[in-house]
């Protein structure tokens, strides 16, 4: 009976030393500011953060695909875009009321780093510009990936919309990253947003005294010819101007890939010149008559 009564006394004090030095451990203070220990950071307090911060974590990518489930692809990249960047926050939030409730002093941090906190708004300006545009185009569906765009005079098929940035290729393989702000500060034309069928157009000029009929016939035959030209809606002849040396004419028509333009341009061109030829069509240049009087 006594030994059982000593080995329970022995378990006690066991108990009790274990207990008391886990209770050391985790107030043992890691650092800490202030005459008072206002800001103080212990590792009892390191763990429940930890904690914390693994419990929203788990509940956030539970959320995500909860949402994500029923999305098509488009709309599912939009969301875990606009999702990477708003879950930082939730994060931030979270430590800050997980850290108010055991105690820590939050507007003592608040006030030491006030100056450094408008330092860094003052960098991150362009890039929450960015963040923000980027969850504008998402909302208001003002691009899509496979749109060709033109945005200060570059021209290229949109391959991917982020939070950030857009990365889009130039006809001749080149990639351009576009800060998202600049879709706010500069005039953005969407050649595809009404559809894939763009009207684009070849102007001429051709000598004084031409049969002006016979040159719109040549034009149609010239944009009809190109196997990129469609047929409906039909190619279309303006008569556009007296000019100095020439009578100058537009030749418009339409096609399926705006971001080929160039190539059919080019190829109307070509056949133009070789039909104005074979039909002795003169083609102009800028003449000036210089008179010299004598004195």
């Amino acid at each position: 009976m006594i030994q059982e009564e000593i080995t329970e006394q022995v378990k006690t004090v066991i108990q009790r030393n274990v207990w008391g030095t886990i209770q050391e451990l985790l107030s043992y203070e890691i650092f800490y500011f202030g005459e008072e220990h206002q800001i103080k950071l212990t590792v009892g307090l390191l763990l429940f953060v930890v904690v914390i911060l693994i419990i929203t974590s788990i509940s956030l990518k539970f959320f995500r695909k909860i949402i994500t489930k029923k999305l098509d692809k488009g709309d599912k990249q939009k969301f875990d875009s606009v999702f990477s960047f708003s879950k930082y926050f939730v994060y931030l939030i979270v430590l800050f009321f997980a850290l108010d409730g055991i105690g820590f002093n939050i507007t003592a941090i608040f006030a030491a780093s006030a100056a450094l906190l408008v330092g860094v708004g003052l960098a991150l300006q362009t890039f929450i510009q960015d963040i923000l545009s980027g969850i504008f185009i998402f909302i208001d569906q003002t691009v899509h990936v496979g749109d060709i765009i033109e945005l200060d005079g570059k021209v290229g098929r949109v391959e991917e919309i982020k939070l950030r940035t857009t990365r889009a290729v130039t006809i001749d393989n080149k990639v351009l990253i576009i800060p998202n702000h600049k879709y706010l500060t500069s005039i953005l034309y969407n050649w595809t947003q009404n559809g894939k069928i763009t009207r684009e157009s070849v102007t001429v000029g051709v000598a004084y005294g031409s049969d002006t009929e016979l040159i719109k016939k040549l034009l149609i035959t010239a944009a009809l010819s190109n196997k990129n030209v469609l047929k409906e809606p039909a190619p279309l002849v303006l008569f556009t101007d007296f000019a100095d040396s020439s009578l100058n004419f537009k030749l418009m028509f339409s096609i399926n890939d705006s971001f080929q333009a160039i190539i059919p341009q080019s190829e109307i061109r070509f056949e133009i010149d070789r039909l104005f030829r074979e039909h002795n069509v003169s083609i102009p240049f800028p003449q000036r008559e210089v008179t010299i009087v004598k004195e």
